[in-house]
């Protein structure tokens, strides 16, 4: 089961979370590890492999790539994934996107690559690579793919899907064309021409489609390169397959957990552009230290090290190393004088036995404001370790130099001002406003970075024989939990004081006003100031500035602001307001939002604190509502708002309660995947129909699901969607009541709608069933199975596949008006 919370400020300052240890700043290699990094020392080879998604990637290629080959390898996804499902938890869209990311990392740690990605987002599934290109903005997307692989200078690039039909999602086929057109490019001085003053042109050897064969796609074939994956690594202890499976299954959101698998494994590849290979996917390029001019005599240092390797005591491979990093360091400056320097810095660290980091007393600091930090090193190598310096944000040279004694634990403590200059904790792409389908990346040089690079940093430099090392630490936060032990999370670097509203949404179905409660919360001490509200127009608010004091860091106040619409309900509208925090002269608009999941690290960001203002003409009828919860979704808040009393409902409640007292149950989204307990409650769910109830089934996918009749009467679940949210939308039968009661139901209220119109509609449906809507994409067939609704014994049942767990809590009037009848079928 997974652990998932929308943590508030609150909580995080006087309470301790239990994170696991994803991400202490002290890398630990065994002796195994160091002698395989040591053999990636004596390895000049590189490959870069390019899709769309996270998940899309093949990570037995990638593992064996980085771990057995011993290239760099890394992985460039165009998008975050912020457009799909989310299998753990209601996050969507930008949310999703952030979970993902850091599942990807954390896929990356298992099997050695690196990770990277564009400006472009997910804005859900495309079907088409013209549908795509319509969204992104294809020159600057191709500018970012360009720039990675100018930076990244991969001798081989491969695709995951081919520049056609078969790549199954018009964002796939997106992928290949832009990796093709990127692989001239980025080779071509004239094409943006603006990044030379960071990169250079980089030709790489060859452009290959890594084939495959999904399902009863099979793209496959004999006459194409291949090559045997499957290796079992006895450094590692684990096959290519293992590995594999351990990196995909961190794509946890999505549902990817998979079984090891064992032995031999073919890959096959087709050449899209350069030669093709023959005997390796790196033939013609020389991954030896020849091919750095220079560079013989340091391949022999490092085979003489290699040879020399002692694995019950690395420490005595540092004279050799030395040796080597001081070589290194007399090459030219160049891609891979840079890369295997930093490569023989982390060898000697492992080999000495060095372990650093640095943390904060508090999860939280504000700039300008001081914060506790601490450094504590220790040499558990039998090699002379000299502590130079150590260096922190705001403050120099805070210890004395001395000799790092062998395995004697050294702790520094200092007080320290957090420079007024320090970057919140937001979410580089996310820090200003952006449009459907890309972010706004303003600095060039984050373009790529698959998250933030930590703000504060502490420094440190040794002396390790005769050469001198500076070794950065981030400054994080750690503390010990009784039950996991020690717990490392990244330092929240947050404004003075943040806004929390209760509520994403305001439903005004008349002129009645509306109390909104405004929490502020401090991040510092002795805070105070005003907040008032910006409202659009169409609304008025009774109240201006209202003043708060806050006297201490975690303590809260809560504000009262009365919202109501100018006039009366003439039209659906919706727009959204923010809060406005003033204190110390300066004005703050950010909320805080968390997202904590057991499998990766805690995500901090600082969106505006807004609300959706919807005015919509909206009767509805009964009060009551049962909701069994899906993978996770909105809508039973979003219902609250409406003024419905919604319960979530359980095993006793559907087993031996009284159901009848519900006006309408609704299924969350994806219930009939992911509850295995919905096999069992069907009958009385059914019954409970029989008897008057009236249930409404959210989309499922078509497979797996745990019962195939999800209704009274039969009917299939396709793969058939409409992903333009604007698509025209019209009435099978426009008499049916569904659509009058109790709101008139018009073209109009499709108006609005955000990513797509609905997925996974019904086929084959019994003709005890009516349907509502048809609908297309353009250039394809009419959709018929959007909506369906049956009357069955005394009540009725609706099927929706519209994505109604976007559009409500998006504010869509129209969407709210449509479900309030599906609740409401006589």
């Amino acid at each position: 089961m997974f652990i998932r919370r929308f943590i508030t400020l609150a909580l995080l300052l006087l309470a301790t979370m239990s994170l696991p240890a994803l991400a202490q700043p002290s890398p630990v290699w065994n002796a195994a590890d160091i002698r395989l990094q040591m053999k990636k020392l004596d390895t000049l080879g590189s490959v870069l492999y390019i899709a769309a998604h996270p998940d899309d990637e093949n990570t037995r290629l990638l593992g064996y790539l980085a771990k057995e080959k011993l290239y760099r390898t890394g992985y460039l996804s165009l998008t975050r994934g912020d457009g799909g499902q989310n299998l753990i938890g209601d996050e969507q869209s930008e949310l999703l996107g952030l979970i993902r990311t850091q599942e990807l990392l954390a896929a990356r740690r298992i099997d050695g690559a690196e990770q990277f990605f564009t400006r472009a987002q997910d804005f859900g599934f495309s079907k088409n690579p013209q549908e795509t290109f319509t969204i992104w903005d294809k020159e600057r997307i191709l500018g970012d793919v360009v720039y990675i692989i100018r930076k990244f200078q991969p001798d081989v690039i491969i695709c995951r899907f081919p520049a056609d039909g078969r790549a199954g999602h018009g964002h796939h086929t997106a992928s290949a064309i832009l990796a093709e057109e990127a692989y001239t490019a980025a080779a071509d001085p004239t094409r943006f021409p603006e990044q030379l003053k960071l990169v250079k042109p980089w030709q790489a050897k060859r452009l290959l489609w890594n084939t495959f064969n999904f399902g009863t796609v099979n793209t496959t074939s004999e006459d194409q390169f291949k090559m045997d994956v499957g290796a079992y690594n006895y450094l590692l202890g684990k096959g290519f397959g293992e590995i594999a499976a351990e990196s995909r299954s961190q794509h946890k959101s999505q549902g990817f957990g998979v079984a090891p698998s064992r032995g031999s494994a073919l890959e096959y590849f087709q050449t899209i552009k350069g030669s093709t290979p023959k005997n390796g996917l790196l033939d013609d390029v020389n991954t030896s230290w020849l091919r750095v001019p220079g560079g013989a005599k340091i391949g022999k240092l490092i085979d003489a090290a290699l040879a020399a390797y002692n694995m019950d005591d690395p420490s005595a491979s540092i004279p050799a190393l030395l040796e080597i990093r001081k070589s290194v360091q007399a090459l030219p400056d160049g891609y891979w004088r840079d890369l295997k320097l930093k490569e023989t810095e982390q060898l000697i660290y492992a080999c000495a036995g060095i372990w650093a980091e640095a943390y904060s007393a508090s999860p939280t600091v504000v700039p300008g404001n001081n914060m506790e930090a601490t450094v504590q090193l220790i040499n558990r190598g039998n090699v002379k370790v000299t502590l130079d310096q150590i260096d922190l944000p705001g403050k120099s040279n805070i210890a004395e130099k001395q000799i790092l004694a062998y395995n004697k634990f050294t702790s520094i403590s200092q007080t320290l001002p957090v420079p007024a200059t320090t970057q919140e904790s937001q979410p580089y792409w996310l820090e200003d406003v952006h449009p459907v389908g890309m972010y706004v990346i303003k600095d060039p040089l984050l373009v790529g970075n698959p998250e933030n690079i930590s703000a504060l940093q502490a420094r440190i430099r040794l002396t390790i024989g005769d050469q001198s090392f500076t070794l950065s630490r981030p400054i994080q936060y750690k503390y010990t939990d009784p039950v996991k032990g020690e717990i490392y999370q990244p330092l929240v670097i947050a404004p003075p004081v943040v806004a929390d509203l209760s509520s994403r949404v305001y439903i005004f179905k008349d002129v009645l006003p509306q109390t909104v409660p405004v929490k502020l919360t401090a991040v510092a001490d002795n805070l105070k100031g005003t907040v008032h509200l910006k409202l659009p127009a169409g609304f008025k608010v009774a109240e201006g500035n209202l003043n708060w004091t806050l006297a201490h860091k975690g303590d809260e106040v809560t504000v009262n602001f009365t919202i109501s619409p100018v006039a009366g309900i003439t039209r659906n509208y919706a727009d959204t307001f923010t809060v406005v925090m003033d204190c110390n002269g300066k004005e703050y608009t950010q909320s805080l939002q968390q997202i904590r999941y057991d499998h990766i690290p805690l995500i901090t960001l600082f969106p505006p604190a807004q609300a959706r203002l919807v005015s919509v003409n909206l009767k509805h009828n009964g009060n009551r509502l049962g909701y069994i919860p899906g993978a996770g979704d909105m809508v039973a808040a979003s219902l609250r708002q409406v003024g419905y009393e919604v319960t979530e409902l359980g095993e006793k409640d559907i087993m031996n309660g009284n159901l009848q007292q519900y006006d309408a149950i609704i299924t969350g989204v994806r219930a009939y995947n992911v509850n295995a307990r919905m096999k069992y409650w069907q009958p009385k769910l059914m019954e409970y129909v029989k008897n008057g109830g009236k249930l409404i089934v959210q989309y499922n996918v078509n497979s797996p699901l745990v019962i195939n009749d999800l209704g009274p009467y039969p009917f299939s679940l396709s793969r058939d969607r409409v992903t333009d949210e604007n698509a025209v939308v019209h009435f099978i039968h426009p008499d049916n009541p569904v659509l009058h009661y109790p709101n008139e139901i018009t073209a109009a209220d499709f108006a609005g709608w955000v990513q797509e119109r609905g997925l996974y509609y019904t086929v084959d449906a019994d003709k005890a069933y009516d349907k509502l809507f048809t609908m297309n994409d353009q250039g394809e067939a009419s959709l018929d199975g959007s909506t369906l609704v049956a009357h069955y014994g005394k009540g009725a049942y609706v099927y929706t596949g519209l994505s109604f767990f976007r559009q409500l809590p998006a504010g869509v009037p129209g969407a709210y008006r449509l479900f309030v009848n599906l609740i409401s079928v006589k």
